[in-house]
């Protein structure tokens, strides 16, 4: 594949067997991120990323398939066993997507276990090693013995179970170890089981010069005789519990946080939806397993190998820089340092924008921070969705409003598994003193808002920052996202008719330059894809480059394929999933996608459009937007599409931000007509761009030092 992905000769499109009247013209959502967590485990086999980064990898892809099970196929289990056969998006009913997602899961599942081996292989080589209890050298075995008794045995709890100490309940992922005994003469075998303590590292590290490491199960196996004194294990298994773990509220509650609170309680004791468990597990103890979880064979996955690889992530080590990727600092903006960082003179000079995690994210927590010591600052306002534990915006908040500050904090309870860390913060954000609001029972609150309104001479000033990402320092370190921070007013006024809307119903009227869902942020999306179907049928150029997680959103494909199908050049970066298919014949011959999947998690969300013109051009429509195009975004998420009219952020998002994505090869997959992706490839020797590493050797590209679009390969279209 050329090193531009743009001027690369478009491949002739495919004709496909399918109907593509009918619902065969979509791509079924759930096999769609199967897929995409299966790029994700090919980097753990891509010998171009570091061999601790692969492994993170590993870990990532087995996070990923266990929530996917507690949510996803949850809902769909849940539809199936209440008889729906409503056909989703693609024509599959519940079950015959069950059924798909369950044969490409198991071999998701078993090409996890194979990388693993071959990585255990690898890092061995390289002076990390994973032991077996049967590995163990006696002064291991002398160092192990005090650490169980220090530092393990006092939270074991070891259970019996038999007609007078029944099957304990094990939470959503809880790991367990299961035993059959026995004692001297007494044949009557006693079943136990010993849940593997989640408040313990799964990977002991032994003492030595090498990185020597056992597992957690394995130290319990060697040392089961110091709980069960006199007893032989005849028989044993390790298994792990997945639950439904999805929320489901009252839709009349009276006190939204109180109703959470119950919810998430009910969550840990969810219906079981995946029981993984070791393969060569004595058969009395998977059949009693089985049955005291209440789960069929379909629900069962025998494991070959480590059950729980999601705990690789403790195998990340920091003390092996040799084998992650080389450190990276993220950037001072140049015009917040010739500011002295002072947050309020740089967005006066004019808007800035911010590219996450190449420029660091600090400059969102120091806008809050500098505004909550302002003495000319009387209101901030702020949504929060995800956010870190210890939360410096949290904290700046709370400032803020002890200070006598008008602080109103939108707290979203509905973040699905940080509904009790939202809780938290809410009651913290209250304690001192701010108006916190959950929004709506109905409807998620996505967007990400920030207002900071300044008293300047006789006039109020509002500050506001728009993003992409959550306000989560921690999440903005790996995810890329921008943000907009500016003190336009028009731009100030839409912010405050959503945060009017958001507490107090206000629907908002006469935006400027903002789209909300679920009111009108689908309608103006499509509204300027249908813009550009015209521009191509009065045979004008014709250009769409967006870039988003996910697409697969009915009405907004069928926009798109309306527009390809006018002759409109479609280029389209999406990372996860994706219901479109592209490159088909009299259908989407003219669109293209790609999914870039490298260092970091692609996150942001744009839109460009030509508008007439050839991108990259000054011309374009350019829009940033916390909202992928899914329906949940689309129509049941409170969302903002920020249109972008400062010509120095526009040029910086087309021609740079967007233009490299579009140029990468190094991390990009090109999607299929059938839904598959290819690894995208070059010739040995030639050279392939990547965004990512664009992105950190070159210069702030905000501020007044940008870089050019001349940074970036070649984009010019060919034929415009």
């Amino acid at each position: 594949m050329n090193a531009d992905f743009l001027n690369s000769a478009r491949p002739d499109p495919v004709t496909l067997d399918l109907d593509l009247t009918t619902a065969d013209r979509f791509v079924n959502r759930e096999l769609s991120w199967i897929g995409f967590n299966m790029r994700v485990l090919e980097e753990a086999e891509n010998t171009r990323v570091p061999l601790l980064e692969r492994l993170r990898f590993l870990s990532i892809s087995a996070t990923n398939l266990d929530e996917f099970y507690t949510v996803r196929v949850a809902g769909l289990r849940e539809l199936a066993h209440a008889g729906n056969t409503t056909p989703g998006l693609d024509g599959l009913t519940p079950a015959e997507q069950l059924r798909l997602i369950d044969v490409n899961a198991r071999a998701l599942m078993d090409r996890q276990q194979t990388v693993y081996r071959t990585l255990v292989t690898e890092m061995s080589d390289t002076g990390i090693h994973i032991l077996t209890r049967d590995d163990l050298r006696d002064d291991d075995i002398k160092f192990l013995g005090d650490f169980f008794l220090e530092q393990v045995f006092p939270v074991l709890s070891p259970l019996a179970i038999d007609p007078a100490h029944p099957f304990p309940f094990l939470p959503n992922e809880g790991f367990a170890l299961a035993l059959q005994l026995e004692r001297g003469s007494d044949k009557r075998p006693l079943r136990a089981l010993l849940p593997v303590p989640a408040q313990i590292k799964r990977f002991v590290r032994l003492p030595g010069e090498d990185f020597r490491f056992i597992p957690l199960e394995e130290l319990l196996l060697h040392f089961v005789g110091r709980l069960y004194p006199g007893y032989k294990v005849r028989g044993q298994c390790a298994f792990k519990v997945l639950r439904d773990s999805d929320l489901e509220l009252e839709d009349e509650a009276e006190d939204l946080v109180r109703e959470f609170e119950t919810a998430l309680k009910r969550r840990r004791r969810g219906e079981v939806v995946r029981l993984k468990i070791s393969d060569n597990a004595p058969t009395a103890l998977r059949d009693l397993i089985m049955h005291e979880l209440h789960v069929t064979e379909e629900e069962v996955v025998n494991v070959d190998g480590l059950i729980g690889i999601s705990d690789l992530s403790e195998l990340v080590l920091d003390e092996r820089p040799d084998l992650l990727w080389p450190t990276f600092s993220p950037r001072v903006p140049e015009r917040v340092q010739d500011h002295e960082g002072d947050m309020f003179a740089a967005i006066q000079q004019k808007d800035m924008l911010l590219h996450h995690p190449y420029e660091t994210f600090d400059m969102v927590v120091r806008f809050l921070a500098q505004a909550a010591r302002d003495p000319d600052v009387v209101a901030i306002k702020q949504t929060l969705y995800r956010t870190s534990k210890k939360s410096p915006i949290v904290e700046a908040l709370c400032e803020a409003a002890e200070d006598g500050k008008s602080v109103t904090a939108l707290v979203e309870l509905k973040a699905r598994f940080d509904e009790a860390a939202n809780i938290r913060q809410s009651r913290r954000l209250e304690r001192s003193g701010a108006h916190v609001v959950y929004g709506f029972l109905n409807y998620k609150t996505h967007a990400k808002i920030s207002t900071v309104v300044r008293r300047e001479g006789e006039k109020l000033v509002t500050y506001t920052h728009f993003g992409t990402g959550n306000y989560h320092p921690i999440t903005a370190r790996i995810y890329t996202d921008v943000s907009l921070f500016t003190c336009d007013a028009a731009l100030g006024r839409d912010a405050t008719k959503v945060f009017n809307y958001l507490s107090g119903y206000a629907q908002p009227e006469g935006l400027e330059n903002l789209a909300i869902s679920p009111i009108c942020l689908k309608s103006r999306l499509i509204e300027m894809i249908e813009a550009e179907a015209a521009n191509a049928r009065a045979g004008k150029p014709a250009v769409i480059w967006a870039k988003m997680n996910s697409l697969i959103e009915k009405d907004v494909i069928d926009a798109l394929y309306a527009a390809s199908q006018a002759g409109v050049r479609i280029d389209l970066v999406v990372r996860g999933i994706c219901g479109l298919r592209p490159n088909v014949a009299g259908l989407s011959e003219n669109i293209r996608v790609k999914s870039i999947v490298g260092r970091f998690l692609e996150h942001s969300r744009i839109v460009c459009f030509g508008a007439g013109h050839a991108l990259p051009s000054k011309k374009a429509k350019v829009f940033i937007s916390s909202a992928d195009w899914m329906s949940r975004n689309l129509n049941r998420r409170v969302e903002t599409l920020v249109e972008i009219t400062n010509n120095t952020v526009k040029a910086q998002i087309v021609s740079q931000i967007m233009a490299a994505n579009m140029a990468d090869v190094a991390q990009s997959w090109v999607m299929q007509a059938d839904g598959s992706f290819i690894r995208a490839t070059w010739p040995d020797g030639e050279f392939a761009f990547n965004c990512h590493r664009f992105f950190m050797e070159n210069p702030s590209l905000s501020g007044r030092g940008s870089a050019g679009a001349s940074d970036v390969p070649q984009l010019t279209h060919t034929d415009d």
